[in-house]
């Protein structure tokens, strides 16, 4: 998709390209229909376009901008060689939004533009979290260096155009280097992608942030050292703008990727256009939005969040042992306040995700049993995203581990939060990697989705919309290796896109194994499919599901922390427990922690 000015004399080039990484055979990750959007190409492209638009290169030059995603769309080397060369190789290829795990995709691509004599520029988590937390020399910066490709650490408002200029001018500055100087976000270009780009991934949605900056500090986390920790913020009219820019291209499906927008000071007056948009100009949003486990003690904030047009809300739960929280400095969740807050969304028909993090220091194969048995009784969560506790550069934890010279994988590439990178002191890299594909398994089993598809009946979720999500979410790690965030409809791969340090396989070889896969795969997709879909009419006929009953969506009592799992099971739980009552004992003059 390209912005056009006709009237220019030159044309500058500005290839905006999102990296996918390579799976466990060395080939590039890429669908037919990929499963979300990219935010980070998204804010880009909006930016440039804005750029573009006020002719930031001067009024003789016309800026012409690619959008390519690789999860979803091969990258054309030879024909955006092509492209370049028709003229006259005025422009610049943005590698854009590279995390870790893309990091070394991220420089395969680049090595072709770079032979060329094009200029190249990075920017994302890898590059601005490894200036933010390290010396800058480490984690594979100095491959930049050496192929001499611009980097970018920071947020592109307010700076693309500089790089633009320095582009265009042949004087592409090695670092761009902004994450003292983090800008605010209201007012400015607002996220954007073509519905072209959009249509190439599943179910037609797009992204947007409403906010960036998170004021916990949760060891694991990178989005605190690269976003910061003092929260910024878009308006209601920002949002306002991008939805009708949106659904004047017929997109009304959004993913606020905020990391926690219910600590978004504005979220009120952003839910009030929000719902205004839907109930008075028949906007019919549908929303998914990422949330804190205190959310529901925010008056109003869940009724509002069903009336905006949240369908699905993703909670960071990470774990139920009080002693793992601890450990990650995850304090603010409270595992007392767990059930509560699920069953308020529960009570709006709004659909439940959890990320659910493997491998605190605590944590064992039995303990990770244990605990999703208890969350399966327990809590009334629809789905669960299990991820391997990562070092990721740019957190608190890799941070430590690198100062301490503690090992750590030198394969950039597994950094996807579902390989073990690095020791646990109870349990072996294979034990660890083990109860990770274990996990999925145990909590997609056939017996616990007929349990969450009653639950849904009995709370209003909508079945077909959670029969796509659970089919999703039960194959896709068993069925493909990757995690279902990583997934989409039909995989596609080419004996090309294999890491160059990896032999290229024989045609011959590859196809026909490629297309036994394939029929495989689909066939075993095909039978969860009709297997949920069968289970899902006849609970929904079932007279007795509406009134579905189990421990999980039992109201919250006033002595279950005596009886429940959730709170005698781990040493953690009993703390937790006791210093709830203590704190009411203390402000109320009562024991009860209710």
């Amino acid at each position: 998709m390209s912005h056009v000015l006709e009237a220019a004399r030159r044309r500058f080039q500005l290839i905006l390209i999102k990296p996918s990484h390579y799976d466990d055979d060395g080939y590039v990750i890429r669908w037919w229909r990929a499963m979300i959007p990219s935010n980070s190409l998204a804010a880009l492209y909006g930016i440039a376009v804005e750029c573009a638009e006020r002719q930031v290169l001067g009024p003789d030059t016309a800026i012409d901008i690619t959008v390519i995603d690789e999860t979803n769309t091969r990258i054309d080397v030879a024909g955006l060689l092509a492209q370049f060369k028709r003229h006259d190789n005025f422009g610049m290829i943005s590698l854009v939004g590279v995390q870790t795990n893309q990091y070394p995709r991220a420089l395969d691509i680049a090595r072709p533009f770079r032979e060329a004599g094009l200029p190249v520029s990075i920017g994302g988590f890898h590059v601005s979290g490894c200036l933010s937390m390290l010396d800058g020399q480490a984690v594979g910066l100095d491959a930049c260096r050496d192929m001499g490709i611009s980097m970018f650490a920071g947020e592109a408002e307010g700076r693309l155009e500089m790089v633009l200029r320095d582009a265009a001018a042949g004087e592409l500055k090695p670092l761009y280097n902004f994450m003292n100087d983090l800008p605010g976000i209201g007012g400015t270009p607002v996220p954007f992608l073509p519905k072209d780009n959009i249509q190439r991934t599943l179910g037609l949605s797009t992204s947007f942030d409403a906010g960036r900056g998170c004021p916990y500090q949760c060891s694991f986390c990178t989005i605190i050292n690269v976003q910061g920790r003092k929260s910024r913020f878009r308006s209601a009219d920002d949002v306002e703008k991008l939805v009708r820019m949106n659904w004047a291209q017929g997109i009304h499906k959004f993913f606020i990727t905020d990391d926690n927008f219910a600590r978004n000071k504005d979220w009120e007056a952003i839910f009030d256009r929000l719902i205004e948009l839907k109930e008075r100009d028949g906007i019919p949003l549908g929303l998914m939005i990422q949330v804190d486990t205190l959310c529901h003690k925010i008056p109003n904030f869940i009724e509002k969040s069903r009336r905006a047009g949240v369908t699905r809300v993703f909670i960071g739960l990470e774990n139920v042992n009080p002693d793992n929280l601890t450990a990650a400095k995850k304090n603010q969740n409270k595992i007392t306040e767990y059930r509560k807050m699920l069953l308020a969304w529960k009570a709006q028909g709004i659909m439940t995700l959890a990320g659910y993090i493997l491998g605190f220091p605590a944590d064992t194969p039995e303990s990770i049993r244990r605990d999703i048995a208890i969350i399966q009784d327990e809590l009334p969560l629809d789905v669960i995203e299990f991820f391997i506790l990562t070092p990721l550069p740019g957190s608190e934890d890799h941070q430590v581990l690198w100062k301490k010279g503690i090992e750590m994988d030198a394969d950039l590439n597994i950094y996807d939060v579902e390989h073990v990178c690095t020791a646990h002191p109870k349990m072996s890299k294979q034990e660890w990697e083990d109860i990770y594909h274990e996990a999925w398994a145990l909590y997609y089993s056939p017996k616990h989705m007929k349990t969450l598809l009653r639950r849904a009946v009995a709370t209003g979720v909508p079945l077909a919309r959670l029969v796509k999500v659970l089919v999703s979410f039960a194959t896709t790690v068993p069925l493909e290796n990757v995690h279902p965030l990583q997934s989409g409809l039909l995989r596609l791969k080419t004996p090309a896109e294999r890491r160059p340090d990896l032999p290229r396989e024989n045609p011959l070889v590859f196809w026909p194994r490629f297309a036994w896969e394939t029929f495989r795969k689909h066939a075993s997709l095909a039978g969860t499919i009709i297997g949920l879909t069968i289970s899902a009419f006849l609970i929904s006929r079932d007279a007795k599901s509406k009134t579905y009953m189990d421990q999980a969506l039992t109201p919250v009592a006033d002595d279950e922390e005596e009886t429940l799992s959730l709170f005698t099971k781990t040493a953690g739980g009993t703390a937790a427990v006791n210093h709830i009552r203590k704190v009411a004992e203390l402000t109320h003059g009562r024991s009860a922690a209710h």
